[in-house]
């Protein structure tokens, strides 16, 4: 008997920001009455989790990373009322709330670090992470090399350096202080309350990392213990809420991410997530098979989550600098298209060519692998970038719903965008837009709408023991899923030629059937022993395994 009680190894989650999506108001910035509007377009896409991104008041220095109130809701937006009426809605159409749990850091603008300033006597000091001397190693760990030159800046009135991981305006956070820890576990129950089912929660490692807090931090300090006590909480407030979390790691230090079941429940799978593109560029199978061997095996409430595209760059820092090298040759051949010395400022569809069969195949093996799929908005479409904006503003643009101005996005001024749409070329909205491939039936959209409807129907591939098959071509990745009695097969080619590629079966019997669900075009059925299986250029087919009746 198969049971689905862990949510998240079976949901479709759908990324946005709020102020990308609609807006209902006419001033240029996206909306909560915006997005309420739009949900029968993400439940009839067959989304079951919408994932926000930060939504909280903040000067918007780093797309909203920089918050000032973990209690509201940024005043463009909407208000909290406005938001509780989306989750609600959201339920209303079968659909979870996800927000993002920005608390590694806050903006410098925010009253505790204000506070904070006043030095040494105030309650609020220990929040951060201070140094009365610049550090030696000030210039290491950088996370945005090129723009950011050092992770402790000078603040004049505290007299001291304070620690940022990321950019001067988002100092860290205390995590080994007792009552950050308070404050982190009161922010999680807020949100709880008000319907959301879960967190991802930013920058993981930085969130419990220890630097600077040498002298007032035990050695024998285990900082992965918080993140049991932050699954304790959840769990009692919340049984079935969850964390996703952002943590591109070493192997090796996955398994105290997950520890026994007993701290995050998902993570996001940057090793597949790059090798997979490192596979998509040499039209060979090898390195994806590679990047999905590398992960640890983890525990059964476990859960990878995979992904093409997010809201940051493509991240390569896990591949060798000639892996590096040959995505950036083939995906971002133009400086603009590179950033941070590791990552590719670009969305999909025009890393790839937008070559139609190429998509799909990239979803296809989104939705097949190993772990639960997350979509960015736009990406049903094949929406494009703008490489004209700074850093990773270039993957924010505003959703493309009709050639209506500003891309049916809103009724403003075309100079009072918060953000421009991308309104000349082959991605303008004139061209790639929700309305005109809803009137196609070919459309990538209407693709996108029956593959995830398909990929509802086989929980195996986000609920089971999977298992990769042997195949005699080096372009085609075949691999297996097992959970409750049902068996799905996924088969790729990815390569540009067509492919005839025979199996190893010998743990199948002759008299199985392999019933067709899904391809990217129809074929002939397998016969009795589904050896030999055929695939056009970028070719994928999805498989369910029966056993005959009796």
């Amino acid at each position: 008997m198969r049971h689905r009680e862990l949510w998240y190894k079976d949901a479709i989650i759908y990324s946005l920001d709020v102020e990308t999506f609609q807006d209902s108001n006419g001033d240029g910035v996206g909306d909560f009455e915006g997005l309420i509007r739009r949900l029968d377009y993400l439940a009839a896409l067959n989304v079951t989790c919408i994932w926000l991104l930060p939504f909280f008041p903040s000067p918007n220095r780093d797309n909203g990373y920089d918050v000032t109130d973990y209690y509201g809701v940024d005043p463009r937006l909407g208000s909290l009322g406005d938001f509780v009426e989306f989750v609600h809605q959201a339920h209303n159409n079968g659909m979870r709330v996800m927000i993002d749990l920005v608390v590694n850091h806050t903006s410098i603008d925010h009253p505790w670090f204000q506070a904070a300033r006043e030095g040494p006597s105030s309650p609020f000091y220990d929040y951060y992470v201070w140094s009365k001397e610049k550090p030696e190693d000030a210039h290491e760990d950088v996370v945005f090399p090129g723009v950011q030159e050092s992770i402790w800046t000078y603040d004049r009135k505290a007299k001291a350096y304070y620690l940022h991981h990321f950019y001067d305006h988002q100092p860290d956070l205390n995590i080994a202080n007792q009552a950050v820890r308070d404050e982190i576990r009161k922010i999680m129950a807020f949100w709880l309350k008000l319907g959301v089912s879960g967190f991802r929660v930013d920058a993981a490692p930085f969130l419990i990392g220890l630097r600077g807090l040498d002298e007032i931090v035990p050695d024998n300090t285990d900082p992965y213990v918080y993140l049991r006590e932050f699954r304790d909480f959840l769990s009692w407030r919340r049984g079935d809420a969850i964390m996703l979390a952002e943590a591109n790691v070493t192997m090796d230090k996955i398994p105290e991410y997950f520890g026994d079941g007993d701290r995050l429940h998902m993570l996001f799978n940057f090793m597949v997530n790059q090798h997979l593109f490192l596979a998509l560029a040499c039209e060979e199978a090898g390195p994806l098979i590679e990047g999905l061997r590398l992960p640890p095996e983890i525990p059964t409430s476990g859960q990878w989550a995979n992904f093409l595209r997010n809201h940051d760059e493509l991240d390569l820092g896990r591949l060798s600098d000639e892996q590096r090298a040959f995505v950036f040759e083939q995906f971002a051949p133009q400086k603009n298209m590179q950033l941070y010395d590791r990552g590719l400022r670009r969305r999909l569809a025009p890393m790839l060519g937008n070559d139609r069969r190429r998509l799909e195949l990239a979803n296809s093996l989104l939705l097949t692998l190993p772990g639960t799929p997350v979509l960015r908005y736009g990406q049903e479409i094949g929406m494009g970038e703008n490489l004209e904006l700074n850093e990773r503003d270039s993957v924010r643009t505003p959703m493309q719903w009709s050639d209506d101005p500003n891309a049916g996005f809103s009724i403003a001024d075309r100079s009072d965008l918060f953000r421009p749409v991308i309104d000349e070329g082959e991605y303008g909205y004139q061209q790639v837009n929700v309305m005109k491939q809803r009137r196609d039936p070919d459309s990538l959209l209407n693709w996108t709408h029956k593959a995830l409807l398909v990929r509802r129907q086989c929980p195996e591939f986000g609920y089971g023991d999977w298992y990769l098959l042997e195949a005699d071509h080096p372009a085609v990745l075949v691999h297996r899923c097992e959970w409750g009695g049902g068996v799905v097969v996924a088969v790729h080619n990815l390569s540009s030629e067509k492919v005839s590629t025979r199996l190893d079966l010998s743990d199948y019997s002759d008299d199985e059937r392999w019933l067709g669900l899904f391809s990217d075009h129809a074929y002939d059925e397998l016969d009795g022993s589904g050896a030999a299986i055929e695939l056009a250029g970028y070719g994928y087919r999805w498989f369910r395994i029966e056993k005959p009746a009796g």
